[in-house]
């Protein structure tokens, strides 16, 4: 058995499913088709314009949100296929230096495809024969499961569904297949804002059928309840006792006795410090990467943390790692095309041959060059081989330590 079957896992490794429709009568076509399909729906003009067309007409089209019809899971779902076998330029786009399909680049299309979905879902009886008055955008990637590798010259077809909604928000389940074989499982959360994206907007409710999708209902009802109490920031859940006391045991370690020496730069045997594991890279986004606001695609900001974070992972472990899980993606602030954009990734926890990779998105302002963060991104790789321990070197660093040692343990629990 080799590296990449070794840790794939089994279809039923995952406690979230979607369901399981005829995908005939759900297509959407490729996703290539797709993209077109939601710029269509919300009025987007051909060619890029440095100021967006003004879409404040469309607000008197905004529905109230006792005025919507209910809708089913099975009016949401479907099936899209991204055509890596019949077309070529879709396979050079996707493929990596093992003829597989690039983990970033399938995040990226989940992503699209997520923004699809939500247009399925949304019903408004008002705008007939008018774009959309809405815009949907990526609030919260709660993960993203790599259960197997996927062959970049085979098609791989896609489907999900809304499983659960909010005022204006809704969650998608999304489940990639390739020959029968299920090869990724992710959930987003997506937030629905009127057209001038100045304000949320309300969204259909979700009233599940009986039987597959009430038990679906019930297990996204159980996900955000313990969402809510099981944070994995300090700031939400303080440190436990067993967290105080691996403080303290990772101070003696760094520091050492001598506690009048505020640092030591002499790494301990067998171990690297998180601040030598830094990789960083710069971007320029470009108006390909945008949607109708002229911000840029969740998606595609996802997709660079992955690779960064690859590398910074590669480097750390002396060879190529897979990527086995992506969680908590938080969007904190929107990234207009003409920013520039800054990641850094770390690795902050070390498990036998599991590492805990965090990166960090900030975007520049053009004009004052001034720094935001807008993203956190946490993931999970494995090595080939045992890894060296990562410690902290600093209080800042311990905390990015605990926070990744408790997202690794969500992973582990999730096996």
């Amino acid at each position: 058995m080799n590296f990449l079957t070794r840790y794939a896992k089994p279809i039923g490794a995952m406690r979230f499913r979607g369901l399981h429709l005829d995908s005939g009568a759900h297509s959407s076509g490729t996703m290539a088709e797709i993209s077109e399909k939601i710029k269509k729906q919300v009025g987007v003009e051909p060619g890029y314009h440095t100021i967006p067309k003004c879409r404040a007409g469309l607000l008197k089209y905004h529905p109230k949100l006792e005025d919507l019809p209910e809708r089913s899971m099975k009016d949401s779902y479907r099936t899209a296929i991204l055509p890596l076998g019949s077309d070529e330029r879709v396979r050079e786009h996707h493929v990596n230096h093992l003829g597989m399909v690039r983990r970033g680049r399938l995040v990226e299309e989940l992503d699209m495809f997520a923004i699809w979905i939500c247009h399925c879902h949304v019903k408004l009886p008002l705008a007939r024969n008018t774009p959309l008055p809405y815009t949907f955008v990526t609030l919260l990637v709660d993960r993203v499961e790599m259960l197997a590798d996927a062959k970049a010259d085979i098609d791989l077809e896609l489907s999900g569904h809304v499983s659960w909604t909010g005022t204006s928000s809704m969650e998608i389940s999304i489940n990639v297949r390739q020959q029968e074989q299920t090869i990724a499982k992710a959930i987003f959360l997506m937030v629905a804002r009127n057209a001038t994206n100045t304000a949320p907007a309300p969204v259909n409710p979700l009233k599940p059928t009986l039987g597959q999708e009430q038990l679906y209902w019930e297990a996204a009802k159980e996900r955000h309840k313990q969402k809510a109490t099981s944070s994995m920031c300090l700031d939400k859940r303080p440190l436990t006792k067993a967290e105080q006391n691996l403080m303290y045991e990772l101070f003696m370690r760094s520091t050492g006795t001598d506690i009048l020496w505020e640092t030591s730069s002499e790494e301990p045997m067998d171990c690297r410090w998180i601040a030598s594991t830094q990789r960083s890279k710069v971007l320029l986004p470009f108006p390909e990467n945008r949607n109708n606001h002229n911000t840029i695609y969740g998606g595609y900001i996802m997709r660079n943390a992955i690779e960064i974070c690859y590398i910074t992972a590669s480097f750390y472990a002396g060879r190529r790692p897979l990527l086995q899980y992506l969680s908590d993606v938080a969007f904190f602030q929107p990234v207009r095309v003409t920013s520039i954009l800054k990641l850094t990734a770390y690795v902050v926890y070390t498990s036998e041959q599991y590492m805990q990779l965090m990166a960090v998105a900030k975007v520049l302002d053009a004009n004052s060059f001034t720094e935001m963060h807008t993203n956190v991104f946490h993931l999970t790789y494995v090595s080939e081989h045992k890894v060296k321990e990562v410690l902290p070197h600093s209080f800042q660093e311990t905390v990015w330590h605990i926070i990744g040692r408790r997202h690794f343990e969500s992973y582990q629990q999730r096996k």
